[in-house]
């Protein structure tokens, strides 16, 4: 079917005489809308590739990928379980914690936020925060000295630095000859961290665990066991080998019990894009199928020729489908180009938009991520650009199968 002259007439068609400008126009469109549209799922794609990694990088960097906890919400003798935790090849690191709600009074603000207690010497081996410092050390964290890290929003808000005080207020309550009070503790600003995610840098606080132990009256027992893995995605089959070591006292957890809905909706809302960006791709790959009508409408007289030289109905089909796939090549191709070098220069491109119009276009404020990522999944790639040449391809069949059913003898009556 496609022979080296049915492929010689076909490209040859690709170039306009002076008296189709009109039809090479509606071509020169339809490649540019197939090129527009695989260079817009392809940017868009890698954006919302670039937004997941993001979000997995410091959600799970400042979360634990696995815990164990008492049945109580306690867990006592954390220390006992360490000889389990080494044992398993998959466990990398773990630190005790304890967690509570609380709220914290600058004297000019107050703010609720979520008090976590940690070990200095431990908290590196199971979380991000302290390569996100930016004033301060973990290590200020000493017992009995009743130091707090704060995130940065969260420390802006309360309008304090490095030195200031503070007021933590829990909910516990205390029996005093006034009536019954919440507990309240004088804290020192020992540091400032900014992790780039809201939801951490506005609402989290960090002391130490003994002093934590003190604040919520929990003894010698801590929260549970916060524990890093060495592949975060094999969690939830980690985390049931590990089970089994551990008696009936505790319970084990991993992110995706915590985070799985919210990961599952970033996942369904990127194949849901993909279907609607595809869908553009499609109405410009049909546009062809205008383009081609144009064509074969402009070249019936040619094509009756043809058939009076002994070119067969498939012939002619194979013709108008090669310049059809020519047509969708060539918008694959500027797309795809397009689409690799905005996509892995997006995060450039963004910022100096932003700084000449002077708009933002994700306040921190709003969103988790206050800048716009991208991740260039070669994969995604291949397979924006072979479906949106299948649905070139299909869009020649119509006007190929329409250009063969021309009839020599009424095409030539009158010429």
């Amino acid at each position: 079917m496609f022979k080296p002259l049915i492929l010689f007439i076909g490209l040859r068609y690709t170039r306009a005489k002076r008296r189709t400008h009109f039809i090479s126009f509606i071509t020169l469109t339809s490649v540019l809308g197939v090129a527009i549209g695989v260079t817009a799922l392809i940017t868009v794609l890698s954006v919302m590739n670039g937004f997941e990694a993001e979000l997995h990088a410091r959600i799970l960097g400042m979360t634990s990928h696995a815990s164990i906890t008492g049945l109580d919400g306690e867990l006592e003798n954390w220390s006992a379980l360490e000889g389990i935790l080494k044992d398993s090849p998959h466990i990398v690191g773990w630190a005790p914690y304890i967690e509570g709600q609380a709220m914290l009074n600058s004297d000019r603000r107050v703010s609720g936020v979520m008090l976590r207690g940690v070990l200095p010497e431990y908290e590196p081996k199971v979380s991000e925060v302290a390569q996100h410092l930016k004033e301060g050390e973990l290590s200020q964290l000493q017992a009995g000295g009743f130091g707090i890290v704060l995130g940065g929003d969260l420390a802006n808000y309360l309008g304090v630095v490095p030195g200031d005080k503070l007021t933590v207020i829990t909910p516990q309550l205390t029996a005093t000859p006034a009536g019954i009070l919440p507990r309240l503790r004088r804290f020192t600003v020992t540091g400032v961290f900014q992790v780039g995610m809201y939801e951490y840098d506005r609402n989290l606080a960090l002391i130490n665990l003994e002093d934590a132990a003190k604040l919520f009256r929990m003894g010698t027992a801590v929260s549970g066991l916060r524990l890093k893995l060495d592949d975060v995605f094999y969690a939830p089959l980690i985390a049931r080998d590990i089970g089994p070591k551990l008696n009936q006292r505790y319970q084990i957890t991993d992110w995706t019990q915590a985070d799985s809905n919210f990961f599952q909706a970033v996942q369904m809302e990127k194949r849901v894009m993909f279907i609607i960006l595809l869908m553009i791709v499609g109405v410009a790959a049909f546009n062809i199928v205008s383009a081609l009508v144009m064509v074969v409408t402009d070249k019936r007289a040619d094509i009756a020729i043809l058939r009076t030289q002994g070119m067969t109905p498939a012939n002619v089909m194979g013709i108008f489908m090669i310049l059809g796939t020519v047509i969708g090549l060539a918008g694959i191709v500027l797309g795809g180009i397009g689409g690799v070098l905005l996509a892995l220069n997006v995060e450039t491109i963004v910022p100096k938009i932003e700084a000449l119009f002077g708009v933002h276009f994700l306040p921190a404020d709003v969103y988790y991520i206050s800048k716009l990522p991208s991740k260039l999944v070669w994969t995604d790639v291949y397979q924006i650009t072979g479906l949106a040449f299948l649905l070139s391809l299909l869009a020649t069949v119509y006007p190929a199968w329409q250009a063969s059913q021309i009839k020599p003898a009424e095409e030539l009556r009158y010429e």
